[in-house]
């Protein structure tokens, strides 16, 4: 019988450990970035072209290598980190398991240059597909850098599945910035396509966030700090007022090791409970330093999973410590006794007092009624307002509606068939009225129909979307004063990707300077009062349905900004504006649901009516 089990081939072997560790130029750039912090750096220069798939070069003034080590570290499993099994459990360093220089050398072309200060010479060593093609001495400064260029090049298969540059370029800038704030002490620098997008320089923690993020977070940062024998939290946290949709800009870093911990960030949203709405997630970076005993971080190969030892207490010390933060630093709400929060009445009757009011407690999610019951006889209160137009008489009608066209919504869309209401040829039935200003009930021949106002116009605007991104024919309503808007470096690389989809729901959005977008125009169906706010939400949406679901670019956007403009709770209709949302809900070719997939009407049948009353 043959034998058919054999080794592999080292340079195989390393293309498969290439597969784990080596997933896109991101992950390639995050093992560089952590070898040259772990060669103690003070200034690292990172040169970026083609998002990573030409070039991407890390240049340190470290410590630098050896001729013999800078050969052995292309080697798999060959490290400095580690000696023996016992060292796996008291790691403070980065890298230790001697494969990340391996599998970048297997699927890319790198040319590395080290020298060590007491050394007049440095070492040029160039590898291909994990073959060396050079090693000689040159001369170059102190330290060492990497050139990795042409990622995938012998596995055009992996080169297939990366994204356009701008999504690669974005994950990019999510590595840059982890490993830049794990160590504030080091100066970074970043160039894209030989454009400097940061230059970060050696100083305090709040300085670096505010140096990557911008300056709108200066003001918004609230110091955290908690020290237990166990374990000592560090950093810093957002201002309810500045929570967003998204979980973008929450960092968890275990002894300057980022990580992702969906329990550890509970541990942060249930410290901001009553604070901010559930669907929204607050900023923070926090530093967590611990004994390397009680962790394990040998449990993934990109090393942002670890294990603790004792999960619970790290939950309750660092819920503590931000509870902790948001109270000291009066971030938490309190009690005005000058005010009777009892009465709404009382609250508009002194207009210094309503401001002040409504500014305190603007954190809070549910409306306070607009009626009191006073007695059994009120009950039509329950109404607002809609009793005193109902007819006193079966058959008697309403009064005639303000004497103007009434469309829902505006004019973009022209070219579809939509309600328009004629005040002048048609009256108002009293058919159709709200319900806590969130529902719409309309009268039927078999029964009432209860329609969810935001639901219904959310699954209107997005067929609305979609028919646009197909036919590129968004119509654009121009800004009077058209606002710049200044973005982070990810968010400015999203928004140029989807630059044509954005003009074909009627965006019209230009490159103003460096990491800044000028909006020209937004679109015309769309009632807004500050296009900055609606363009930022936008964003904020895109990202926030990326992170959740998996949507194309375009059913993202028009989820995105359907979710955005579309009718909100709270908003009071006329018997008109509620007749034609009605009329257009089932004018769509999906009426049932919403894009998110929630009932957008509910039928209640006259035989389910009697069944109520016994009958």
């Amino acid at each position: 019988m043959n034998n058919i089990i054999q080794l592999l081939p080292d340079a195989i072997a390393n293309q498969i450990a290439a597969g784990e560790v080596v997933q896109r130029p991101a992950s390639a750039l995050k093992e560089l970035l952590e070898n040259a912090v772990d060669a103690g750096a003070t200034q690292i220069q990172v040169l970026v072209k083609d998002a990573g798939k030409q070039l991407i070069q890390v240049i340190d003034n470290g410590k630098g290598m050896s001729p013999t080590d800078a050969r052995m570290s292309f080697e798999r499993h060959a490290t400095s980190k580690i000696r023996t099994s016992q060292d796996l459990f008291a790691i403070r360093t980065f890298g230790f398991r001697g494969e990340a220089l391996a599998s970048i050398a297997a699927v890319a072309q790198v040319e590395l240059k080290t020298r060590q200060a007491d050394s007049e010479l440095a070492t040029l060593i160039q590898i291909e597909g994990s073959e060396l093609k050079k090693q000689e001495p040159i001369s170059a400064p102190v330290g060492t850098s990497v050139a990795m260029k042409n990622l995938f090049f012998n596995v055009p298969a992996r080169r297939n599945f990366l994204k356009s540059n701008p999504v690669e370029m974005r994950h990019i800038v999510d590595e840059f910035q982890r490993v830049a704030l794990s160590y504030p002490e080091i100066g970074f620098t970043l160039y894209q396509q030989d454009l400097e997008t940061y230059n970060l320089t050696p100083g305090k923690l709040s300085q670096r966030i505010v140096g990557l993020f911008g300056k709108s977070y200066q003001g918004q940062l609230v110091p955290c700090e908690e020290v237990t024998p166990h374990l000592n939290v560090t950093g810093y946290i957002g201002k309810p007022e500045h929570a967003k949709k998204t979980r973008g800009e929450q960092f968890f870093f275990v002894n300057n090791r980022y990580i992702r911990s969906s329990y550890l960030h509970h541990a942060v949203s249930s410290a901001f409970e009553g604070l901010i709405q559930a669907d929204q997630h607050p900023f923070y970076v926090l530093f967590l330093e611990i004994d390397p005993a009680h962790i394990d971080i040998n449990v993934h190969p990109t090393k942002t999973e670890i294990k603790f030892d004792d999960e619970r207490t790290v939950y309750a010390v660092i819920r503590s410590a931000v509870k902790q933060a948001l109270g000291a630093h009066h971030v938490m709400p309190a009690l005005d006794f000058s005010v009777d929060v009892n009465f709404q009445e009382n609250w508009t009757k002194n207009p210094e007092t309503a401001v002040q009011v409504d500014r305190e407690y603007s954190y809070k999610t549910f409306n306070t009624p607009e009626f009191k019951k006073s007695s059994v006889s009120g009950w039509e209160k329950l109404f607002e307002g809609n009793f005193e137009n109902a007819p006193k008489y079966p058959g008697q009608s309403h009064p005639r509606e303000e004497q103007e066209i009434l469309t829902f919504p505006s004019r973009a869309s022209g070219d579809e068939s939509r309600l328009v209401i004629q005040p002048s040829e048609q009256e108002a039935t009293g058919t159709t009225f709200q319900v806590e200003l969130s529902y719409v009930v309309a009268q039927m021949s078999t029964g009432l129909l209860i329609v969810d106002q935001q639901m219904a116009h959310e699954r209107i605007l997005y067929e609305r979307y979609i028919k646009q991104l197909a036919t590129h024919q968004g119509a654009s309503q121009q800004c009077l004063f058209p606002p710049t808007l200044q973005l982070n470096p990810a968010d400015f690389a999203l928004v140029m990707d989807m630059l044509p989809e954005l003009f074909s729901l009627g965006f019209v959005v230009e490159e103003f300077g460096k990491d800044t977008v000028l909006i020209q125009g937004v679109p015309a169906d769309v009632q807004v009062k500050n296009e900055k706010e609606l363009f930022e939400g936008l964003i904020e949406q895109f990202k926030n349905f990326k992170s959740e679901l998996s949507l194309d670019k375009r059913e993202n956007l028009a989820r995105s900004l359907s979710r955005k403009s579309s009718l909100k709770k709270g908003q009071k209709l006329n018997s008109q504006e509620m007749e034609t949302l009605v009329g257009q809900l089932f004018a769509c070719q999906h009426p049932n649901y919403s894009p998110s997939g929630n009932k957008t009407f509910v039928k209640l049948d006259l035989t389910s009516i009697h069944a109520f009353f016994g009958k």
